[in-house]
């Protein structure tokens, strides 16, 4: 993994390099390099196969994290590339081009941030929540309290249960608490 990082980095200026494990690595590159660097990837390197496209919604630096996981079969190797994009002009080029299924994560991408990827096909259409027009919901700012008190009547008489001791008396109804688990419930 070493010499492809090398053979990246003499191509392609490489921020936050980390070797997770022998066969996985991840490493930061810029908006403007990111699908030629994936493209390199998979036409020069054996990195064939998209594995999946994620977001990460870093709101107290004001980016998205963008990920694109790819695999090596003959190598049985990862590497994920990551790619921070303004969170206020969520914008990128798409890499639908590349993989078929690409343009499946960037419509979930598109609506649950508001990441858009100019070109990508059917980005418009509703993908998993049919006529939402709040802010898109898996953005970190979106507040799902006040949106279900907003959405949905009030339940009366609803109680909360404290996880650790529901589970205890579901699984261990005839076992006494101990002072020990008392005072940890506290």
């Amino acid at each position: 993994m070493k010499e492809l990082i090398e053979k990246l980095s003499s191509k392609y200026e490489l921020q936050e390099v980390v070797y997770q494990r022998d066969n996985l690595v991840f490493a930061a590159i810029s908006k403007e390099n990111a699908i030629e660097a994936v493209t390199y990837l998979r036409d020069y390197e054996g990195y064939t196969h998209l594995v999946m496209m994620s977001c990460v919604d870093w709101i107290e630096d004001g980016k998205y994290q963008l990920l694109y996981l790819l695999h090596n079969p003959k190598l049985k190797n990862d590497i994920g590339i990551k790619v921070y994009i303004d969170r206020e002009n969520p914008e990128m080029v798409s890499a639908h081009h590349l993989w078929k299924s690409v343009w499946t994560y960037q419509r979930e991408m598109h609506e649950s941030f508001g990441i858009v990827f100019p070109g990508s096909p059917r980005l418009e259409e509703n993908f998993v929540v049919e006529g939402w027009d709040e802010t898109p919901f898996m953005r970190r700012d979106f507040d799902t309290h006040e949106y279900a008190e907003k959405t949905y009547f009030p339940r009366g008489n609803r109680k909360t249960n404290d996880p650790a001791e529901y589970m205890r008396k579901k699984l261990y109804p005839n076992q006494p608490v101990t002072a020990k688990q008392r005072k940890d419930d506290k």
